[in-house]
């Protein structure tokens, strides 16, 4: 197979979450010579791109992103040892984790998915995470963004919670906030001064490029 069958190959199966021929073209793309930055950014992360975008307009549903994400994870877990040797850069840090008191954690998993296909190094700090273990995991990785989830409206006040100490630790303007969870609402959002609220996958790593982007060009403006 040429390079660029391998590519086309990737593309197409990662559309169809069929992860083990994604696994096997990644290796035999690796074993042909393409470069582990090329086979992620010129097949994996315009695949998943169009997941994204096929579920915006109604065509793919959960499922099917859940299939072309965990697809694209199985690759992923080939080239990121390779990606670090290389030094490729990434789009930013992201730590995520599902609030204090709420053990829900599909959707925040899928969102880590797309995020990693997308560029980011994502720390995942799983469920159930008290305030001050965001404050220090803040402290210790200095994310571009902290990621709350929520799945049940008793939680919800626990973002409140976690930015406030976030603020207390004197971190709250290094990082920026992003929440989400299916009873999640803008206006809440607003209301407990997060920068950023997704309902989906999809919107979360197209809101994070967004939010990393103004940033970065406040602190160069």
């Amino acid at each position: 197979m040429t390079h660029e069958e391998i590519l086309k190959g990737l593309y197409d199966e990662t559309l169809l979450g069929n992860a083990p021929l994604v696994l096997e073209l990644t290796n035999a793309g690796l074993a042909a010579g393409l470069g582990p930055e090329s086979i992620l950014f010129d097949a994996l992360i315009p695949s998943l791109e169009e997941v994204g975008a096929r579920f915006e307009r109604g065509d793919f549903f959960v499922p099917e992103m859940l299939i072309a994400g965990k697809a694209m994870a199985g690759a992923l877990e080939v080239l990121r040892p390779l990606l670090a040797l290389t030094g490729a850069e990434t789009v930013g840090k992201f730590l995520m984790g599902t609030v204090k008191g709420d053990v829900h954690d599909i959707g925040k998993n899928l969102v880590n998915i797309m995020l990693e296909g997308a560029g980011f190094t994502v720390y995942d700090l799983g469920v159930n995470v008290p305030p001050e273990k965001f404050v220090e995991q803040v402290a210790e990785h200095q994310p571009d963004i902290v990621g709350f989830s929520a799945f049940l409206t008793t939680t919800m006040p626990m973002f409140k919670a976690n930015i406030n100490a976030i603020d207390k630790a004197g971190l709250r303007d290094k990082v920026i906030v992003m929440v989400g969870g299916a009873p999640v609402t803008q206006e809440y959002a607003t209301a407990v001064g997060a920068d950023g609220y997704a309902a989906d996958a999809s919107t979360a790593v197209r809101l994070a490029k967004e939010l990393i982007k103004q940033k970065r060009n406040l602190v160069t403006a």
